[in-house]
């Protein structure tokens, strides 16, 4: 039907009850479009985007509570914030969703003067989406304003192959 072999979708359940009760109408909405998509032989793949979806926790908990193979997770580095004021421990976000996860998205919103992501350790990110076995594909996000699109994109490229090169005589 689409050609592809994953979407990706926001657990949004508009922030109406309790996080337990979110977490109930989310893990159901999700596993019926899975049942569907998994007819179709498509993944769906949620990811961390704001609101109860950016508590890695709570994502997790609707991840277990769907308890589909083809229902996992897209680890975005850059999406922890819960509301206003109020963020979830990137770190452990990523740790999290690892069990579930089936694809990641590296994202960066700048760098240093040696190339590092400003705001996030991706060596430590990194680490911790390798400690957890995961070998799939990693895609690109920049959302900065100090480059362009593209050479953000490729800064992030640059780091995410720096990291690579640093990591590789640990995970081979």
């Amino acid at each position: 039907m689409l050609g592809c072999h994953s979407i990706r979708v926001n657990a949004e359940t508009m922030g109406e009850g309790a996080p337990a009760e979110q977490q109930k109408r989310a893990a159901d909405g999700l596993r019926r479009l899975t049942e569907f998509a998994a007819e179709r032989d498509i993944n769906v793949l949620v990811e961390n985007h704001g609101g109860l979806s950016s508590d890695g926790e709570w994502l997790a908990g609707v991840m277990n509570e769907v308890g589909h193979e083809r229902c996992g997770t897209l680890p975005d580095f850059g999406n922890w914030q819960i509301r206003e004021g109020t963020s979830y421990d990137p770190y452990e976000g990523v740790r999290d969703l690892m069990p579930h996860t089936q694809a990641i998205s590296a994202k960066a919103y700048g760098f240093d003067d040696r190339g590092r992501e400003a705001t996030l350790d991706y060596t430590k990110l990194m680490s911790i989406v390798l400690d957890a076995g995961y070998r799939g594909h990693v895609g690109i996000e920049y959302e900065g304003d100090g480059l362009s699109e593209r050479a953000g994109i490729r800064a992030t490229k640059q780091l995410l192959m720096n990291v690579r090169d640093q990591l590789e005589s640990e995970y081979t």
